[in-house]
């Protein structure tokens, strides 16, 4: 995002209200996915104001399908529209984890009713597993857990319960000067995937990242090419709706 903003010559500091696309899905009749806010967090304070209006373009518009992901798991219960409930059947929460540190956001995502949440595990600078034993940094997981259905459980099993869609991918960034891309290793996704399908969790394979890329010497140079990979990461699985 910083290195974008730069490109464009934009404060990547400043939160804005986009002119040109704020009210984009209202002239969109097909259906489709919409990840919003790919330059900032739609649950950052300083969005507070225009949040109210982005949720009624997301009711008018059910034919798409809103992926929210956000780095501030602990202000969506307090961001949510009143009639929101078990969650609103055209919006996927997700959190993004980027190390085994940041596994902590995984138990306040998993207390907030949507009908489907995820974890987007990009970019993906350590090696992460997001077993419930493994995600104990200084606090307790909740031994009581709810879906998106509202159903509790008590026996959380091999993974997290309630997390029903995994995304992974390697960092792209420059090669020297600024925004430097840092390591990703083949071994981490590996070991993600092998998790989550143990536990059957759907997981999508976004891309390898500037380090694989150049390990492997792909022509796509953040390795995003899914036709250069070995056939064993080629996975890009879908939650069940």
């Amino acid at each position: 995002m910083y290195r974008d903003k730069e490109r464009y010559n934009q404060d990547p500091t400043t939160v804005l209200r986009s002119k040109s696309n704020f009210n984009q899905p209202l002239k969109w009749n097909e259906e489709g996915l919409v990840f919003t806010c790919s330059w900032s967090d739609f649950f950052i304070e300083a969005a507070d104001e225009w949040r109210d209006e982005a949720w009624q373009i997301i009711k008018q518009t059910p034919h798409l399908t809103y992926q929210i992901l956000t780095k501030r798991p602990e202000r969506i219960k307090g961001c949510l529209p009143d009639d929101w409930g078990e969650g609103y059947p055209n919006v996927w929460l997700g959190v993004s984890i980027e190390s085994q540190d940041m596994t902590k956001r995984i138990p306040t995502l998993m207390l907030v009713p949507a009908k489907v949440r995820f974890l987007s595990i990009e970019p993906l600078i350590g090696p992460v597993s997001i077993t419930n034993k493994s995600i104990n940094n200084g606090y307790s997981v909740p031994t009581r857990i709810f879906d998106g259905m509202g159903a509790e459980y008590t026996d959380p099993g091999p993974a997290f319960v309630g997390v029903d869609w995994v995304i992974i991918g390697g960092e792209s960034g420059n090669v020297s000067g600024k925004y430097k891309f840092r390591r990703c290793d083949e071994d981490w996704i590996r070991d993600i995937i092998d998790e989550c399908q143990a536990s059957i969790v759907p997981v999508f394979v976004k891309q390898l990242g500037t380090s694989i890329a150049r390990l492997w010497g792909t022509v796509d140079r953040h390795g995003g090419d899914v036709e250069e990979w070995p056939e064993y990461l080629q996975i890009r699985e879908f939650p069940t709706v």
